[in-house]
């Protein structure tokens, strides 16, 4: 066993594998709550990683399907489809690998990374998707794509996995390591063991949707700056790197040695993403009080408000993020 597995692996051969539940045909959470994972953890002190459960009792799921689904058209449309052409480039010199590309996706949720980028690459695949919760392992193997760009084969296997514990021979195989809003959400020795894991296996890493500590809300108002000073301070806590994570990243990746391409990859929400903004505001607005007591009396008016703003058409918001592709440094003696 690698130190990125554990003795619950689960390989899928096929994306039809098992029963397809459905995770939204649960009740949906009541008006004015916040969907785990769009706001702060449950439990003070908890840490949306993609570190291994504990045994025992059962907990609730820091990123709840529903979450991960309402957002995930908005991921697709931000990512920085500009990185691929390098990525292809790369991915192209390599010799043409037995049974395809070997694809390792970090964090991968429900695998929306995967229905994102398999069917924009050519060629065979085998994706491996790591995630602390087999509950969203599950929906991420039952709902993989089957095809590449050109029609070729896309399989997919599960691995509950600890980014933190990634070593090059936990990626021995791999051609490409992928990551979707993780970045933020690490400390700066868990990066660095990131990007040293892909360095020692030779491979490229395309870690997208990283948050960039910027929000432009139209119309403006006065506690717009404020409150997203509060959220930055509490997506630093704990050691968590939040808005710094792409600069450390890059220069993590940048001293094994790889070719580091960072590009922006904001959210654009206007009136036909109502339900998103108003999970993400609420989230947003309760991090920030969270992580500042003292502005709650004023925040409540405020995320009333932009609410208000929000239902009625008139609230657009673009919160900025980040895509970076690091491509290791050639063999063979080149560069």
């Amino acid at each position: 066993m690698t130190a990125a597995t554990d003795p619950s692996t689960d390989p899928v051969s096929d994306s039809s594998t098992g029963p397809a539940t459905d995770p939204l045909s649960d009740p949906p959470p009541e008006s004015g709550s916040v969907i785990p994972g769009a706001g702060p953890a449950a439990r003070p002190g908890e840490r949306a990683t993609v570190r291994l459960r504990e045994d025992g009792p059962a907990e609730p799921p820091r990123y709840a399907p529903e979450w991960l689904q309402l957002r995930e058209a908005a991921d697709a449309e931000a990512r920085a489809a500009l990185l691929l052409d390098p990525l292809r480039i790369h991915l192209s010199g390599l010799p043409n690998p037995h049974g395809g590309l070997v694809v390792h996706d970090l964090g991968c949720g429900t695998g929306s990374m995967g229905r994102w980028l398999a069917p924009r690459l050519d060629g065979a695949q085998h994706w491996i998707l790591h995630d602390r919760d087999p509950y969203l392992l599950h929906f991420a193997a039952v709902a993989s794509p089957h095809e590449a760009a050109d029609g070729s084969r896309v399989s997919v296997e599960t691995r509950r996995g600890d980014v933190a514990r990634l070593t090059p021979d936990s990626l021995t195989g791999a051609h490409l390591v992928t990551a979707s809003a993780l970045l933020d959400v690490l400390t700066h020795e868990e990066v660095a063991t990131l990007a040293a894991a892909c360095a020692g296996a030779g491979c490229p890493a395309l870690l997208t949707l990283s948050v960039a500590g910027r929000v432009d809300l139209t119309p403006a108002h006065p506690m717009d700056a404020e409150i997203t000073e509060a959220f930055n301070a509490h997506q630093r806590r704990d050691g968590l790197l939040g808005p710094d994570a792409v600069d450390v990243a890059c220069d993590a990746f940048g001293e094994r040695g790889a070719t580091v391409h960072v590009h922006p990859s904001a959210w654009r929400l206007g009136p036909e993403h109502r339900e998103l903004t108003a999970q993400w505001l609420r989230g947003w607005v309760g991090a920030a009080v969270e992580q500042w007591p003292e502005l709650k009396e004023r925040a409540e008016g405020y995320l009333a408000e932009r609410l208000a703003a929000c239902a009625a058409g008139e609230l657009k918001a673009v919160v900025h993020h980040s895509d970076l592709l690091a491509l290791p440094r050639p063999t063979g003696g080149a560069g």
